[in-house]
């Protein structure tokens, strides 16, 4: 063997010893996501050279499982009939594949959303899943749900009544044993939505579904209505097998931050209970808050210190998702279109988190969401965040009306939610690069630094994010 190369064998062991760690350690969390809500597959497929070049590192997309395809309402695909095969009229198996890998092809991964706390609210309360007409048809029609297939034998049921919990509506959601145990019901007589008791034979089909949907190629899961499920049952289902690689985070609604009660019941003991990621709701509040007139930006400068913003590394950061415009009890969270827009600034301008945009295809609220995705200002900020991404934070300027920071010496956020321009002052000190231009994303304002003090202007109603050129 070549001296040399006998030479450099500790070093060679040493880098395959760091490469082994790394591809076991887990993923390099993808960002920016887009959460494509609703939209069929083939259109996220056929838009994946126009997603990947605005900066989306990853897609959240419909549940991929069987579903009513009976009028295609959102929720449906909520309600799961059968998760071995994948079939609604969002897409199948067959579009679900290509689509990963039109995406894929062009360096943007799949987050598949999944649903495994209960099944379809249909039948008139059954509890044997898919049912004999479907079991009928898969006989009937092999060629194509063989197609279809994601694993499992389509010869047989997947669910009986030994499989779900008693037949009881959640009356109190301040209980935290009804949350996890009862159905989610909709007004009387509706029996609601049958809750899955994890017994073996259920958790190891989750298990198998989770597995198969990562063969496929999916990235992420993120996990639908994660506080009806105890820690044991998540735990249960998401092995280190399945979790190597992927990005989890679950879905928690709260009403606030640490101090509240949701919080304390659901979604602080799903952070400690598990090591998956969640949507970043205390941030959500404190973002709506802040941009109150009664509120304070200033709320905003380290919202982490006093418990309204998840730790950076475990949050998925939004001002808006899917849940709030769709669902009457949470519409209190939608904000306006300015501050929403500013709150994005927020979020996709700031070190901490992995920020998701909404893009929607249900057309609720006058097609207000619908494709945001592109909206010109969000794609300016989407550009920003991959531009400092991995910089350092630090503070420079918080009151009522302006919360601005810096990211390392490459970018500078500041946002005025107030009625009248502001002026902020960066104290430059080695904090900068000197006589270069630091570019607004959003309007194309510059301004560079050639002394030690500068103030620089953010209009009113207005956010900046300026890069350096």
């Amino acid at each position: 063997m070549n001296k040399s190369l006998v030479n450099q064998l500790p070093r060679i062991a040493q880098l395959c010893s760091a490469l082994l760690f790394f591809c076991l350690a887990g993923p390099v969390k993808a960002d920016v996501i887009l959460h494509a809500f609703n939209w069929t597959y083939t259109d996220v497929k056929n838009k994946a050279t126009e997603i990947s070049n605005l900066g989306y590192k990853a897609v959240l997309v419909a549940p991929p499982l069987k579903s009513s395809k009976t009028g295609c309402q959102w929720w449906q695909r909520y309600q799961p009939q059968d998760w071995r095969v994948i079939d609604h009229c969002l897409g199948n198996k067959e579009s679900f594949v290509a689509m990963i890998n039109a995406l894929n092809a062009k360096g943007v991964v799949v987050y598949a959303d999944i649903v495994l706390n209960h099944m379809a609210n249909e039948r008139n309360g059954a509890t044997d899943f898919p049912g004999s007409a479907a079991l009928n048809d898969y006989a009937n029609n092999r060629t194509y749900w063989n197609k279809q297939t994601l694993f499992g034998n389509l010869d047989n049921g997947l669910l009986s009544g030994w499989d779900f919990h008693e037949a009881k509506c959640i009356n109190d959601y301040n209980n935290v044993w009804q949350v996890q145990n009862w159905r989610l019901c909709g007004a009387y007589p509706d029996k609601g939505l049958p809750d899955l008791d994890p017994n073996n034979y259920v958790v190891e089909t989750q298990r198998s579904y989770l597995q198969g949907l990562k063969n496929l190629g999916v990235k992420g899961f993120r996990v639908d209505a994660a506080k009806h499920m105890t820690n044991w049952h998540i735990n249960q289902i998401f092995t280190a097998t399945i979790k190597q690689g992927m990005h989890v985070f679950g879905e928690v609604i709260t009403g606030g931050g640490t101090n509240t009660s949701d919080y304390q019941n659901y979604l602080g003991p799903y952070l400690n209970g598990t090591d998956h990621d969640a949507y970043d709701f205390p941030l959500l509040n404190a973002m709506r808050n802040a941009l109150q007139p009664s509120g304070s930006m200033a709320t905003l400068d380290n919202p982490y210190s006093n418990g309204n913003a998840l730790a950076g590394d475990r949050a998925v950061t939004m001002p808006i998702t899917h849940d709030i415009p769709t669902n009457d009890g949470f519409r209190y969270l939608i904000m306006n279109t300015t501050d929403e827009h500013l709150a994005y600034a927020y979020v996709l301008g700031r070190k901490d988190g992995a920020p998701m945009v909404f893009s929607d295809k249900t057309g609720t609220d006058n097609n207000r969401w619908v494709d945001d995705y592109k909206q010109s200002d969000i794609k300016a900020m989407v550009k920003f965040h991959n531009r400092v991404k991995g910089q350092g934070q630090e503070s420079v300027w918080a009151d009522n009306c302006v919360v601005a920071f810096r990211r390392g010496k490459e970018g500078v956020v500041g946002i005025n939610k107030c009625g009248e321009e502001r002026w902020i002052k960066l104290n430059t000190n080695e904090k900068y690069y000197w006589y270069r231009n630091y570019v607004d994303s959003l309007s194309g304002d510059t301004f560079s630094i050639d002394a030690s003090v500068k103030w620089i202007r953010i209009p009113a109603r207005s956010a900046r994010l300026w890069a350096a050129s």
